[in-house]
């Protein structure tokens, strides 16, 4: 489509283009356990068996709206993902709950080394239901690249944030947003949904267990 014309119609409708921002990263002090970065020498092999954690933040009328989210790396679904005004542990720990609500524990759990991935009563949830835990090395976000990809394509699809006149429209415009990324949209890797390639991946290995018996 002509640029003129798209110009005119964003011009229109208060249409603005999304500007990637510089993100300013801060090395993590006071680590009292360093866990191995599992992902390291490890790859995902099939749906639930590494999990991916994080969150980030959108502006919103002079404060901020936090979104944390659960990404399963093989079929790089979110599986769990919460949205809160503070990014306090209660933030990414209603993530993970919401994610082990509807799937089986992951057999790994990766995350950067936040003090809300830190917190006592984390930790403690991530061992009571038997998962590994994995870390990125302090100051080195890129090994959460995943969470990090996710993010980036993720603003960019939602749009401006000040197009939303209360905080309950934005929350639905998020979960929608997330809805369409796992439902419709086409992931560059998999040249289809996440939610496609899961479900072909179970028809797939569901054929090959009958394929044995027989």
């Amino acid at each position: 489509m002509n640029r003129k014309r798209v110009k005119r119609v964003m011009s229109l409708f208060g249409i603005k283009a999304y500007r990637r921002r510089g993100k300013k990263w801060h090395r993590t002090t006071n680590i009292k356990v360093m866990y191995p970065n599992l992902l390291m020498t490890m790859c995902p092999m099939y749906e639930n068996h590494i999990w991916c954690a994080d969150f980030t933040y959108i502006p919103f009328q002079g404060r901020f709206v936090y979104v944390a989210t659960v990404i399963d790396l093989y079929t790089r679904k979110i599986v769990g993902m919460s949205v809160y005004t503070t990014h306090a542990v209660q933030l990414v720990l209603s993530a993970f709950m919401n994610a082990l609500h509807s799937h089986p524990r992951p057999f790994i759990f990766h995350s950067d080394n936040g003090s809300e991935y830190n917190a006592e009563i984390y930790i403690e949830a991530l061992e009571t239901v038997g998962t590994m835990i994995s870390r990125s090395a302090p100051g080195c976000p890129w090994e959460n690249g995943y969470q990090e990809s996710f993010y980036n394509q993720f603003k960019i699809d939602f749009g401006d944030p000040s197009r939303f006149a209360t905080l309950g429209e934005l929350v639905l415009a998020i979960y929608q947003t997330i809805w369409q990324y796992n439902h419709a949209r086409i992931h560059s890797a998999l040249k289809m949904s996440p939610m496609q390639f899961a479900l072909q991946s179970a028809a797939a290995y569901n054929s090959g267990n009958k394929d044995r018996v027989q």
